[in-house]
């Protein structure tokens, strides 16, 4: 599985991470100095590019775990002293954990990840090297990872989630961050958009807007039942067809 920050943080699976990176340094890789580990490449878990690594963990050692991931990748993780090792709870909901709200995860001992658990590590990735220096190690509950492996496996299928690259009439074209690739979906008079809680309309998605939607592939094409603006839009007049008030009221 492949999966990035951003994204981590949209599905709020108690991985956020940013406080931590912002906190601490991360720990380099085998081979190289910390002044190397940074900047490593793009990451390694099915869901998109970016600097983190889930999986299971197959080799747990002193200063490094094998993490193999659901694709079959192999990756060497190594930790430190730097290193925030903490256990995701049964208890936390999406948005919750690590700055997103909620009871915190639990602080671990290194020595509480075994075989056969499911981890999922940011940090500095040397994506050729198959290897990542870890600033935070997250010991997931099962039932999160299970959670987290039905969303990749519908990702596509029951919804989207990227960066509106286009629009051209009722179809909208995302650059997506969970695969790295491009994906189209198409608005009908019963599609609902929101902006946070506010409905809004097609007309006010904007190129450069990122997007959630949610709906089902029909006769080969991805049909929005319901589309979500993360964050604000960027400034300018809204451009576009006016479908949809927003709302239910609007179906």
């Amino acid at each position: 599985m492949k999966i990035c920050l951003f994204t981590v943080l949209v599905f709020g699976l108690g991985l956020g991470v940013a406080v931590a990176q912002d906190s601490v340094s991360p720990a380099p890789s085998s081979g190289q100095t910390a002044g190397q580990s940074r900047g490593g490449g793009r990451g390694g878990m099915g869901m998109g590019g970016g600097r983190g690594v889930i999986g299971t963990v197959a080799e747990a050692a002193a200063d490094h775990y094998t993490v193999k991931t659901d694709t079959g990748e192999v990756f060497t993780v190594h930790f430190s002293v730097n290193t925030r090792i903490v256990k995701q709870t049964a208890g936390q909901g999406r948005g919750q954990g690590m700055g997103l709200g909620g009871t915190p995860p639990q602080t671990i001992k290194p020595s509480e990840i075994k075989v056969g658990d499911v981890i999922s590590a940011m940090g500095e990735l040397d994506a050729p090297a198959k290897s990542l220096g870890a600033v935070v190690v997250v010991l997931m509950d099962p039932e999160r990872a299970k959670q987290m492996r039905e969303m990749q496996a519908n990702f596509g299928k029951t919804w989207l989630m990227g960066k509106v690259t286009a629009i051209h009439e009722y179809s909208v074209t995302l650059q997506s961050n969970v695969d790295n690739a491009p994906h189209s979906f198409t608005a009908d008079e019963n599609t609902t958009f929101r902006k946070r809680r506010d409905p809004i309309t097609l007309a006010d998605i904007q190129v450069g807007d990122s997007v959630r939607v949610e709906g089902s592939v029909k006769n080969g094409a991805f049909l929005a039942g319901s589309v979500a603006v993360m964050g604000l839009p960027p400034a300018g007049n809204s451009a576009g067809p006016h479908m949809g008030g927003g709302g239910p009221d609007s179906k």
